[in-house]
């Protein structure tokens, strides 16, 4: 028998298919499906049942139908590709501005699930090639089954310095008339009744079914974290900003407009770019430390200078803006912290006073009952003076600093909500230009 017979053997195949198997069934821990090897047996040996049940078996000779052929070709990819989003990849486009000069707004990705390990669908009754909402608006999932959370082994846990997906914290609640708000946020501004009642009614999504954010994994689990005068600091050490990390700055020029092929050639988003002629220049223009030297030497521009926001500069960004919410920190979204990241299994003094900082995790995260009588806090209708962590949790910032909502606004983002790291950039579309003007061409297939 030579190698080409061999390969094509049905003992060969049946060897080979049911190694894979074997090998998914081992990595998932779930026993049960060792049940599937009778399957692929017949499918290869016994040849008993029909399971590709929509295909038609042609007689020599006869024709082909078309549509039949493109009715196996469809649903064979729709198995395919979900079987791989589930467990290997997924695509994710980059729907803000919040990692520019890392990401742009249209990149479109590969997000890899092996990295930190695949978790096994919560939810898994979902109509293929969709996440959480169909075009109309309505849910495309059932949760008629629902499994508990558990993620299968990956190559490592999440590191400091990675770009993660995850799912939103906040996106358990979401407005069906403003799906793309923070249904908290605008609770605390507006009143829960009065944003239910203009946006509403509200939709509830399972942590599976989250909408998904990429950001910068600043700081991990019982880390310390402290931005000070927009540098951060971990566990007291300063850390070395992403590469292309942006802030705004002000910038000042002699009453001329910069022009917007000059700022795009320096990689500044357009729709980013506000001119006021009252300064006359750019009150927040988006820099890397890189773009700000060439900025420098344009012969219109005056000044550079950056944005700090600081109590005196009309308490922006404080009280129930930023996470805790609390007005008496007097936090700033560049004076933040100190702030401790909670750890799997340390536990911690659980006060009135620290409350805001843990208040959502025991209860949304953790699915623990809280309650707060009389100054006294109550756990499952007990008394708790302390509180161990369940799971490990971690902080989340964008590259494009003062135009990212993260962490600094909604607070932390637990482990079962992680999705996977951005692994491969395969389209880049610019939203502000037409095609083919539209497509960046330099970012196909570009690692991150």
């Amino acid at each position: 028998m030579g190698f080409r017979d061999l390969l094509r053997n049905r003992w060969t195949k049946l060897a080979f298919w049911s190694l894979l198997y074997i090998a998914w069934v081992v990595w998932l821990g779930n026993y049960w499906w060792l049940f599937g090897l009778i399957v692929i047996f017949d499918i290869f040996i016994t040849k008993k049942v029909k399971w590709a049940f929509w295909k038609k078996n042609y007689k020599e000779g006869e024709k082909h139908s078309a549509l039949l052929d493109w009715l196996d070709a469809i649903i064979f990819a729709v198995i395919v590709v979900t079987f791989i989003n589930m467990f290997f990849f997924q695509a994710f486009k980059i729907p803000s501005s919040s990692m520019e000069s890392s990401l742009y707004t249209g990149d479109h990705l590969f997000v890899s699930k092996l990295v930190y390990g695949p978790r096994v669908p919560e939810t898994p009754l979902t109509i293929p090639f969709t996440h959480n909402v169909l075009p109309g608006g309505k849910k495309s999932y059932s949760t008629l089954i629902k499994n508990d959370y558990r993620r299968l082994k990956g190559f490592r846990e999440v590191r400091r310095g990675d770009c993660v997906v995850f799912g939103f914290p906040n996106g358990d609640t979401v407005l069906t008339r403003w799906p793309g708000a923070d249904y908290y946020q605008l609770s605390r501004e507006c009143g829960r009744e009065s944003v239910q009642r203009l946006y509403g009614p509200v939709m509830v999504h399972p942590k599976d079914k989250k909408d998904h954010y990429v950001k910068r994994c600043v700081a991990v689990s019982g880390d310390t974290l402290l931005v000070k005068d927009g540098e951060l600091f971990i566990n007291g050490e300063l850390q070395d900003s992403p590469e292309k990390m942006q802030m705004t700055y002000k910038v000042v020029t002699t009453g001329q407009k910069i022009n917007n092929r000059f700022l795009e050639k320096l990689g500044i988003n357009i729709s980013e770019v506000g001119y006021d002629p009252y300064l006359p220049g750019y009150p927040a223009l988006p820099l890397t430390e890189e773009m700000v030297g060439e900025m420098e030497s344009f012969t219109n521009v005056l000044s550079v200078e950056k944005n700090i926001d600081t109590l005196e500069d009309g308490e922006l960004y404080v009280g129930t803006d930023l996470f805790p919410y609390v007005d008496s920190l007097g936090w700033t979204r560049d004076n933040y912290g100190p702030i401790w990241i909670p750890e799997k299994g340390a536990t911690i003094d659980l006060t009135i006073e620290n409350l805001p900082f843990y208040e959502r995790l025991i209860s949304s995260y953790e699915g623990q009952k809280l309650e707060v009588r009389d100054s006294l806090i109550y756990i499952n209708g007990i008394e708790a003076r302390d509180y161990t962590f369940k799971q490990d949790y971690f902080f989340m910032m964008g590259d494009n600093r003062h135009n990212s909502l993260d962490s600094r606004y909604w607070g932390f983002v637990p482990e079962d909500h992680i999705v996977g790291k951005p692994r491969v950039i395969w389209l880049s579309t610019d939203h502000n230009k037409k095609f083919p003007n539209n497509i960046r061409w330099r970012r196909f297939f570009k690692f991150v």
